[in-house]
C-alpha cells in the first residue's frame, strides 16, 4: 500500500499532507538552524563524504558507499567508514567493528561494508563520536559516511546523492505522504548525482548493479546464478522487487518470491520454510551477512558490484581525491 501512495497511484496521500506539512516543517528549521550557526556542527579534521538520498527506501546507496572505499583504498587513499549502525544495538557507542561484530549489534550495512572493504568501519547514533573513534584508532586520510545527507550535525565536503532510476521521487511528497526526506531541489546544492538504472539526466551519472556470481553460504562455493535451479528468491531491502526483477532479467524462472522489511531480523526457523530440499534460497548479500551462523546448504545470495559510466566515475573519484 505504502509503494501505491508513494508512487502517486492512491489518493489516500492526501490523508497524510498534514503530517507531510510539519515533518517538511521540521526538517526546514533544522536546515536553517545548521547553516545560520544557531545549532552547531562539528567539523572533521580529515575531509568526509556523504553518500545518501533525499528519499526513504533502497537507492543502491550501500554499494556506491563499497565502491567509493574499494575505488580510493587501490590509489593508496586511507578509508575509514562511519554509519549510524541502523538496526543494531550496541551495549555502547562509538563502536569500531571487527571480524566478531555481528548485525545485531552493528547493522547490516556497516558489516556489510567492513567485510567486503577491510576498512575500518565505526557506528554511532552521533557521526561526529564514529569518526573520532576511528581517527583515534587508524591514520585516515578520509571518511565515508554510510547515509547522513540529512544529519547537518556533521559538516561535510563533498556530497553524492543516489536517486532510484525507476522510481526517482514518486509523488514529490515529504514523508510520511511521500518518500521524500527533503524536497528535490536540495540536488541543486551537492556535488555529484547518481542514478541507479533508468535513464540519467543530463547530470546524472548513470549506474547499474552487476553480479553473476551466487555464493553458497555454507560452503562458500561460487558458480553461476543461471546453473541454479528451483529458484525461491527472498529480499529484505529497501526495494525487494528490484532485486527479483533482476535476476528474472538474467533468465532466472522464481518458484517464489519473499520480500521482507528493510534491515529484517531473521530465525532460521522462519526462513528454513521458505524453500524445499530440492529447491534453492537466493538472497541478496546484505541478507547474507545476517544469516550464516544458521544457514543451509541450499541457501544461496548473489553480491553485486556499481558500475558506472566512465566518464562520471573518472569525475567523482578525481574530486573526491582533489580533497585529501
Amino acid at each position: 500500500m505504502i509503494e501505491r501512495i508513494w508512487s502517486g497511484k492512491s489518493w489516500l496521500y492526501i490523508l497524510l499532507l498534514p503530517l507531510s506539512f510539519l515533518y517538511g516543517l521540521i526538517t526546514l528549521v533544522r536546515h536553517i538552524g545548521y547553516k545560520t550557526g544557531l545549532l552547531r556542527s562539528w567539523k572533521a579534521p580529515v575531509p568526509v563524504v556523504v553518500v545518501g538520498n533525499l528519499t526513504a527506501g533502497g537507492n543502491g546507496k550501500t554499494p556506491v558507499v563499497i565502491w567509493l572505499v574499494e575505488s580510493l583504498m587501490k590509489q593508496g587513499v586511507h578509508v575509514g567508514v562511519v554509519s549510524r549502525g541502523y538496526g543494531g544495538q550496541s551495549d555502547h557507542y562509538p563502536l569500531v567493528l571487527d571480524q566478531t561484530t555481528t548485525t545485531a549489534v552493528a547493522g547490516d550495512e556497516p558489516v556489510l561494508i567492513y567485510h567486503r572493504t577491510h576498512a575500518p568501519v565505526a557506528v554511532a547514533p552521533k557521526r561526529s563520536d564514529a569518526i573520532k573513534a576511528l581517527l583515534d584508532n587508524f591514520q585516515l586520510d578520509i571518511i565515508v559516511t554510510d547515509d547522513g545527507l540529512q544529519h547537518y550535525a556533521l559538516q561535510r565536503d563533498y556530497e553524492i546523492v543516489v536517486i532510484d532510476g525507476q522510481r526517482r521521487f514518486g509523488n514529490g511528497w515529504w514523508l510520511p505522504a511521500g518518500p521524500m526526506r527533503e524536497r528535490a531541489g536540495r540536488l541543486k546544492t551537492v556535488n555529484a548525482l547518481i542514478v541507479n538504472g533508468g535513464v540519467p539526466n543530463a547530470n546524472e551519472t548513470l549506474m547499474s548493479l552487476e553480479g553473476d556470481m551466487a555464493v553458497n553460504l555454507i560452503s562458500g562455493e561460487k558458480c553461476s546464478v543461471t546453473e541454479l535451479n528451483n529458484v525461491v528468491a527472498m529480499a529484505g531491502i529497501g526495494h525487494p522487487p528490484r532485486f527479483f526483477s533482476s535476476l528474472e532479467s538474467k533468465g532466472l524462472t522464481l518458484v517464489n518470491t519473499h520480500a521482507f522489511s528493510d534491515h529484517q531480523a531473521y530465525s532460521q526457523q522462519q526462513l528454513v520454510s521458505l524453500a524445499e530440499k530440492n529447491q534453492n534460497l537466493l538472497m541478496t548479500e546484505k541478507d547474507a551477512v545476517k544469516c550464516h551462523s544458521f544457514a543451509q546448504d541450499n541457501w544461496w545470495y548473489l553480491p553485486v558490484e556499481a558500475q558506472f559510466d566512465k566518464i562520471g566515475e573518472k569525475r567523482i573519484l578525481s574530486e573526491i581525491k582533489s580533497l585529501i
